[in-house]
This record gives structure tokens, C-alpha cells and sequence, in this order.
């Protein structure tokens, strides 16, 4: 709910929040940007928007209350018709045992929409405050089943077993059974987590599956003869050309669910048997994530926060497609991002924005590359550069240049680890010299799945599991368990896997942690919730730099790197695996190529 500004000088200085000179300040804020001092609360994160609802609560007497939507009584819900709570943003969520019903809503000096939902239901009210998006997720449980309504919509495309694929207006329209179709597989993948959305032809069938957690996941499939209208209506929504089925097409548009708003990057290819279209999720309501819970810790957050520091030089995120580079750097410059401060980017596509940044996106067609970009960015004054990859010698080129005459620059290169990194811009005909005094720090990184919390189990490893473990790292009971053992305990001090029991001594592992089989429904009986980051962090100290100018093997830098304390990817997942924040598995699937 939004109230008067007085109120909330009052609420900031009555809880301690806000001092006179804090609140002046404030003030300033809300005034430069437009914005209500509540507005400017949140937007300079003085508070957040949980912490706010509390002290608005308290100060105008309505309790406030988190609501779990999982414990919504179906009956309850629906007590008030789905198109009113929307209307007034409000949720039935439990009854009391004086028959009066609770309602949670996130403006209770709204008197009419109280007035007309006490009439509408004909029972007296406990009202309760809560953050708008508490309710929206609520208000989801109107929906019940997507994956049912899917099917649904699909069983009604499926009566018409005719194999053409003719695309009438009537499949355009907002409430076609196509639209529906796709407004759908939308709204389930994004409560799915889903990261991707793949519909891909086959022969007898439309197949969808979803990215979830890094893992391809089949969802549906639907009738071959809706392959035309589905892969038009995509394209419509992403403006792309419908009659043009020859060569790939890239797009993009956007939707809100649950009141959040989402971008969806989209990109169709022919192949042998029709269009096959993928989409990215990308959540532009997503707040700024730190680097501590990308999963950063110790030596490697160490590295890179020295790095961050430095006035000029490159430092470059390195991994394969979908293993987090772009997040990272995300972090790093909404980090960085301060009025004094002029960062500009080129990228392709832009995914993530940032408000205060001056983001670029690459459009070959019109001569707008990577070095191109580079080239221009160069003439407006920046402080600190991202180029989005450096994938050929004239871009890797201008980043050296840019680095050697007082800017800071970050970019991303598809390797292996971050030691072959060094080697890679050798190969892009950089001068050894020039890759020494430029770059100064390295990070590795892939992307694992992250243990759900909730029905994790911890077990004892059986003798033979502890020694294959102790072979691949080379581990013998002394001195490299002791090694292990500290490192798990500095990375429990840095609060990576929680309140989770220390896991070895320096005689060995105690105990280990593994996904539960059945799953529970947090984490969609999977074991899995959300993944987290491997990193390794590459400081190029002057020994290394010695190495690089004299043609040193990616082998000889890694070697150096460790012997100086660099802790590796798999190092990183063995001390996470330890902690439960994910399996040993997992850190074998990600890393096994090292």
C-alpha cells in the first residue's frame, strides 16, 4: 500500500531506520528520480519490501502476515471470485475458529473493496497486511493445474487429425485455442523454473521440452498438425517474419505472470522435419544477486573483489554456453555501478539491464560487431567497458588496447578452465607481453544443481566410494585431508551450506550428502532446487605473468596458479558437495573434463 511520505519519516525514524541527515537524504532521492519516499525506500534498498509491509503494519495496527500458498484451503480460496481478488488484490486464506474468515490484502484502508467483498461473501472479516507479491503468488492457486488446462487446450487441437498446416486468422486471435496453447507452455515454464523452452518438430509429433536446472526435461507433446500456427504464433509475438521458414530468425517479446515481468529471447532454426524454436527466460524482475550468492567464497571472492578494485585492466569470466558467465559479470557491475561512475556494454542480446548502465546490442547486419561496438564505446568516456565475448583477434585486440590506456574492462571467452584462457588470446595473435600487463584476473566456471534443502539426506560414503574420491583428488589421510578440512570449514564460516554439520576431519570424510529419491514437493520431487556456481579464480601474479611471456602450456600456468593457493572448480564442488549444497555427482558431471 502506498501512504503519505510523512508517514513513512515517521515509521523510519519511530524504528530506528533513519536518522534526520539519512531521511534528508532520502528526500533528495525521491525528489531527483520522481518517486515517493516509500518508492525511494526500496529503490535505494534501505529497506525491503517484507521489512516495509512490517513497520507500515505495525504503524497503522494491521497485523501483517506472510502466507504460504500451499496451506490456501481450496474452499476458502474461492469464496471470493478469482476476477475480484484480482480486481482488489486481495486473498481468502484461512477460516478462524469464531467463523470469521482471514483476509490478507495489501491495502486495508481500501474501506470500499472491504465494504463490497464483506457483502459479496456474507461473512465478517480478520483483515490481514502483506506485500502485493505475496498475494499474487496466492492468487496463482486460482489457476489450480497448468499442465491439466494444457492438456486440455491440446485434447481440443487433437480432434482434428488432419495433418495440414494451414495457419487461418482465426489462430491469431487472443483466445484461439493456439494462443492459449502457447500462453500456457509459457506460464507452466516459468513455474517451472524453466530456463529454455525447446519445441521441436518430429516426424509424427510436436515435442516441448524444458530446461530445468541445466537438465533438458520432456513436458508435453502435442499434435503434429499445430506445428504452423504454434511456430506463427511465436513469431508473431516475437515479431519475426512469419512467411520466411528458409533460414534462422532471432526475436524477442515480453509477458508478465504473477506480476513479474519476463523476457523471452527467441530464436527459430529449420531443420529436417519443420521449425524448431527455442526460448530463453530471462526474469527482469530479478533482483541484483552478490557474488557470495552466486556461490563465491574464500580465495576465489578474494581474487576478484581485488580485481574489481583495480583502476585499469581485463578481467575475463570463462566456461561453456549456459554456465553462468553472463550472470557473473551481471553482479560485477551492478556491484561497480555508482553515479560516479560511466559503464557502457556491448552485448548480443542484451539479457540482463541495468539501470545506470549504457547498454549496447550488436547488430551485424547494420555493422554493428563486437569490435565495432568496442570502437565506439571507446570515444564516449567510459570508466569501465563489458564487452559481452571476445571471439576474434581484432576484438581481443581493441579489449587489450582499451585495457592499456586507463579502462577497466570485462568480457567472456568459451574455455575450457581458466588457465587455457591465457593461451587462447595468444592464439588470437595477442602479444605475449601485452596479455601479461593487461590481464589480471581469470574466473573458471560451470554451473551445478543445488541439493533441495528441504529432503537432502546426509549418509556415511561405503569404503570404496571415500577411496575413489580420495584417488580422483589425490587425497591421503594427513596432511591433504587437514587441507580439505580447513577449506571446509572457511567456506562454512562464509556461511556456503548453511547450519549444515562439517563433513571430513582430518582423518577423513564423515559423511557425505545425496539427493532424496522421492523428492518432496519444494523441489517437484526431484531432489533439485535452482543450481549454484563452481568458480575458480586465476590472479595473474608476477610469476604467472612471467610464464604467460615466456609461451608457458595452459598445464605449467595451472600448476603455478594451484601452488600460489588457486582452489579449482573441482576443489570448489568437492567443499560444496561436502557442505550439501550439491552432490559429488553433480561436481563430476560439470567438471570431469579437468
Amino acid at each position: 500500500m502506498h501512504i503519505s511520505d510523512t508517514a513513512i519519516e515517521k515509521i523510519l525514524q519511530q524504528g530506528g531506520i533513519a536518522d534526520e541527515s539519512q531521511l534528508a537524504v532520502l528526500k533528495l532521492e525521491a525528489q531527483r528520480g520522481s518517486l515517493s519516499l516509500q518508492d525511494a525506500v526500496l529503490s535505494q534498498k534501505l529497506l525491503s519490501d517484507e521489512e516495509l509491509t512490517k513497520l507500515i503494519g505495525h504503524y497503522i495496527g494491521v497485523p501483517f502476515i506472510k502466507i504460504d500458498p500451499k496451506d490456501i484451503p481450496d474452499n476458502i480460496l474461492h469464496k471470493i471470485p478469482e476476477h475480484i481478488a484480482r480486481q482488489y488484490n486481495v486473498v481468502l486464506f484461512a477460516e478462524n475458529e469464531d467463523g470469521t474468515l482471514s483476509l490478507a490484502m495489501d491495502d486495508p484502508d481500501d474501506v470500499q473493496a472491504l465494504n463490497f467483498i464483506q457483502k459479496e461473501i456474507g461473512y465478517n472479516l480478520r483483515v490481514y497486511l502483506a506485500t502485493k507479491n505475496n498475494i499474487l503468488d496466492c492468487l496463482d492457486n486460482y489457476r489450480g493445474d497448468v499442465n491439466k488446462e494444457l492438456d486440455e487446450v491440446i485434447a481440443i487441437q487433437q480432434d482434428s487429425q488432419s495433418e495440414t498446416q494451414t495457419v487461418t486468422e482465426e489462430d491469431f486471435a487472443e483466445n484461439s485455442p493456439i494462443a492459449q496453447t502457447v500462453n500456457l507452455l509459457l506460464e507452466y515454464a516459468i513455474k517451472s523454473a524453466a530456463s529454455d523452452i525447446h519445441i521441436e518438430p518430429r516426424e509424427d509429433f510436436v515435442q516441448v521440452r524444458y530446461r530445468i536446472d541445466g537438465v533438458l526435461q520432456e513436458v508435453n507433446k502435442l499434435p503434429r498438425n499445430v506445428l504452423g500456427a504454434l511456430v506463427s504464433r511465436v513469431k508473431i509475438l516475437s515479431n519475426l517474419k512469419i512467411d520466411e521458414r528458409r533460414v534462422p530468425q532471432d526475436g524477442r517479446f515480453k509477458i508478465r505472470v504473477s506480476g513479474k515481468q519476463y523476457a523471452l529471447r527467441v530464436s527459430t532454426l529449420p531443420i529436417s522435419d519443420g521449425e524448431k524454436v527455442v526460448m530463453r527466460i530471462l526474469d527482469e524482475s530479478n533482483q541484483t544477486i552478490t557474488l557470495e550468492q552466486l556461490g563465491y567464497w574464500g580465495k576465489s571472492l578474494a581474487i576478484i573483489k581485488e580485481a574489481m578494485t583495480q583502476p585499469n585492466g581485463m578481467i575475463l569470466v570463462t566456461g561453456p554456453t549456459g554456465s553462468g558467465k553472463s550472470t557473473s559479470l551481471f553482479s560485477i557491475l551492478s556491484e561497480l555501478n555508482t553515479p560516479d561512475v560511466n559503464i557502457s556494454t556491448v552485448e548480443d542480446p542484451v539479457e540482463y539491464k541495468i539501470v545506470g548502465v549504457n547498454q549496447v546490442q550488436t547488430n551485424p547486419k547494420a555493422g554493428m560487431t563486437f569490435a565495432s561496438g568496442l570502437r565506439a564505446l571507446l570515444r564516449q568516456d567510459p570508466n569501465i567497458i563489458m564487452v559481452g565475448e571476445i571471439r576474434d583477434s581484432e576484438t581481443a585486440n581493441l579489449g587489450v588496447q582499451a585495457a592499456l590506456t586507463g579502462h577497466l574492462v570485462f568480457s567472456t571467452l568459451h574455455t575450457n578452465n581458466a588457465a587455457t584462457t591465457l593461451p587462447r588470446l595468444l592464439d588470437m595473435d595477442i602479444e605475449p607481453f601485452l596479455i601479461a600487463s593487461t590481464v589480471k584476473a581469470v574466473i573458471g566456471q560451470r554451473l551445478v544443481r543445488r541439493l533441495c534443502s528441504f529432503c537432502r539426506e546426509k549418509y556415511t560414503p561405503e569404503d570404496q566410494e571415500s577411496k575413489s574420491i580420495q584417488e580422483m583428488f589425490n587425497l591421503s589421510k594427513g596432511e591433504d585431508f587437514a587441507t580439505i578440512h580447513k577449506l571446509e570449514t572457511e567456506a562454512a564460516n562464509a556461511g556456503i551450506g548453511g547450519d549444515a554439520p562439517i563433513a571430513t576431519n582430518e582423518q577423513g570424510f564423515l559423511h557425505m550428502w545425496r539427493a532424496s529419491k522421492a523428492g518432496c514437493e519444494e523441489c517437484s520431487h526431484t531432489g533439485f532446487k535452482g543450481r549454484i556456481g563452481l568458480y575458480e579464480a586465476l590472479d595473474v601474479s608476477i610469476p604467472i605473468q612471467r610464464q604467460i611471456t615466456a609461451n608457458a602450456t595452459s598445464n605449467e600456468i595451472q600448476d603455478q596458479a594451484i601452488s600460489e593457493g588457486m582452489i579449482t572448480m573441482q576443489t570448489d564442488g568437492l567443499v560444496k558437495s561436502l557442505r550439501g549444497v550439491t552432490t559429488f555427482e553433480e561436481v563430476l558431471r560439470a567438471t570431469r573434463e579437468q
